[in-house]
């Protein structure tokens, strides 16, 4: 499966097998579409998800194509049959970054890696989908990932998480707790995160596409009610927070290895820092050993080790309430 951005588009031209997004600028009456997204389906694709979340975000705020997409659109892996895709859209004054990167091999592996990051004027959750598929196995991460601590900052999960934990709970038993996660991965996730594997199935793609439906829907509420912050130092505080995670998962981001097994460690690089976790360079200036020191070497370089404290959770490290019971 290909995935096309052609700005050129006035009007949809489908195929039986096509999919087209029509995204809209402007304001309401009279808006002119600026551009399609045309891609070709399979019986089992992800593709379905980026239509439906650039979509379904498109109702609630204007989308923009973002200048990313003038540099990252499509690559070739080495093989010459895998496919990465990638689209990038804004929606100022609240939406700093919504990217997408999809991967197709012809071996039956997909792999979604869907992000949206708010303005550092505002603290919601950062919306978290990346998914791996072969033709056995799934692997799957859904979250709205807090930008401030929840295990100790009850502010924070009280504003955001507390009313979620029904949409979690639908979803608990039909894709279960996928099994150890580090200290250092739950720091970064909520608790209504969906962190499951399983054996690929129609059905539970079908599951995992309604929980994302749903996930999304309920980050694009928060979004419309999220008032702006006006004072500077919560401002810096929300754009720091944000910060942090992407050179976190500049660093430690598993889908790494994959991509540079497809297209070249320089290649990969490029991706990760400048499309995937795009502000890193730009939205602080402090290091990834500034924000983790326990990685640092004796040598001051950084230690490649996934976990470095030792601890790991088997199970949900949140009760049904959402408080933390993993100390």
């Amino acid at each position: 499966m290909a995935l096309r951005w052609d700005s050129r588009l006035r009007a949809p031209l489908l195929g039986k097998a096509d999919v087209c997004v029509s995204l809209r600028s402007g304001r309401k009456g009279g808006r002119k579409p600026f551009s399609f997204i045309r891609a070709q389906t399979t019986p089992f694709s992800y593709q379905k998800f980026v239509q439906f979340a650039v979509d379904e975000t498109n109702r609630f705020i204007y989308l923009d194509k973002s200048q990313l997409q003038d540099k990252f659109s499509n690559m070739q892996a080495f093989d010459g049959k895998t496919n990465l895709d990638m689209l990038a859209y804004e929606a100022p004054p609240k939406i700093r970054l919504l990217r997408s990167l999809s991967i197709h091999g012809n071996d039956g592996m997909q792999v979604l890696d869907f992000g949206v990051y708010p303005e550092p004027e505002y603290d919601l959750p950062i919306f978290c989908a990346n998914f791996f598929s072969s033709s056995t196995t799934s692997i799957v991460v859904l979250d709205l990932n807090p930008l401030h601590d929840v295990v100790e900052n009850d502010e924070y999960k009280e504003k955001y998480y507390r009313s979620l934990l029904p949409l979690y709970a639908k979803y608990a038993n039909l894709l279960p707790w996928g099994g150890k996660l580090t200290s250092e991965s739950v720091k970064f996730f909520s608790p209504i995160v969906i962190w499951t594997r399983f054996s690929t199935s129609q059905y539970l793609h079908d599951v995992l596409y309604s929980a994302f439906k749903d996930y999304l829907k309920a980050w694009l509420l928060l979004l419309d009610l999220g008032e702006k912050e006006t004072n500077p130092s919560r401002i810096i505080a929300n754009q720091e927070a944000q910060h942090r995670y992407l050179t976190w998962r500049a660093e430690k981001d598993p889908g790494y290895n994959l991509l540079k097994r497809l297209v070249g460690e320089a290649e990969a690089k490029t991706v990760v820092r400048n499309f995937l976790f795009e502000g890193v360079n730009t939205l602080g200036t402090k290091s990834f050993l500034d924000y983790f020191p326990e990685y640092r070497c004796e040598d001051g370089t950084i230690n490649e080790k996934r976990s470095m404290m030792g601890k790991s959770f088997e199970r949900r490290p949140w009760n049904s309430k959402g408080d933390f019971i993993g100390s």
